[in-house]
């Protein structure tokens, strides 16, 4: 990918992603440093992150990479100083880091619960707080919060995993409201089915992605690089007028409900 400007004009603008080592945040980096934004990768996973950083950097990207844990409050402002030190300000904000810890709700354990809360959705609300003076200060601002598919609907077994989501969409709603008239903007995507390291081992089983695939409009299974372009519109001010809405970006998943249920003759799916 050769990294050439375009009309998002996101050059030289100070964007911080956390879950930056992989999948969709390594995505969101990669194309953000192509539109010449300067990016500060954001994650606990060190070697991954230094792997990824690198590769960036040889294709001629700016940025800085960050080991934070998401559910440290203190990690959370010490990285938010590192960059306001390096860059001055931070221009652009995608809270990306999640996890899954799977379990029933009547068996997961309340350490897991908090776990993924605590990364999920409070080191969202953590990290936006934490750049919300040099946002503030400079009268503008673009928050993209990813949410997910499970956050619109539950999903069996998934511990805190839909709750967490859940709860990103409604913080992502109350920023906006209460953000917005000082310029920051906040908006929320939810992914479908992408390939990303949470899902990795399932697409090893033999027909998995065959039987994902078919319950999509699109038929295929997403790609990180399908997050990430949203996120680069959300990010940039082609978006201005948006503020508190939620993005589906699921191939159309959301559309197959009907289609799903057995009408001899009729379902193509």
């Amino acid at each position: 990918m050769d990294f050439k400007h375009s009309w998002l004009a996101l050059a030289d603008q100070v964007c911080v992603v956390t879950g930056a080592a992989s999948g969709i945040g390594a995505s969101v980096a990669e194309l953000l440093c192509a539109q010449g934004a300067r990016v500060a990768m954001v994650d606990r996973d060190a070697n991954t992150l230094k792997n990824t950083a690198e590769a960036i950097k040889r294709k001629g990207g700016n940025v800085l990479p960050l080991i934070c844990d998401m559910s440290n409050p203190d990690e959370i402002e010490e990285t938010a100083l590192k960059v306001l030190s390096n860059w001055q300000r931070c221009d652009v904000l995608v809270n990306n880091a999640g996890l899954l810890l799977a379990g029933a709700l009547r068996d997961v354990s309340l350490q897991d619960w908090q776990y993924v809360l605590s990364v999920n959705l409070t080191g969202y609300l953590l990290c936006s707080r934490a750049f919300f003076d040099s946002m503030n200060t400079t009268g503008r601002g673009s928050i993209v919060n990813i949410a997910s598919i499970s956050g619109l609907f539950p999903q069996s077994g998934s511990g805190a995993y839909s709750a967490s989501k859940a709860g990103v969409l409604q913080l992502s709603r109350q920023m906006a409201v209460e953000w917005g008239p000082l310029g920051i903007r906040s908006n929320a995507i939810c992914p479908g089915m992408i390939r990303t390291a949470l899902s990795a081992k399932f697409y090893e089983e033999p027909g998995f992605e065959e039987k994902r695939s078919a319950v999509t409009a699109n038929r295929r299974v997403g790609e990180p690089s399908d997050i990430a372009n949203v996120a680069l519109f959300l990010a940039s001010n082609r978006s201005n007028y948006m503020n508190g809405a939620e993005l589906v970006v699921d191939g159309g998943m959301q559309c197959m409900l009907m289609d799903m249920v057995p009408r001899p003759g009729y379902n193509q799916s």
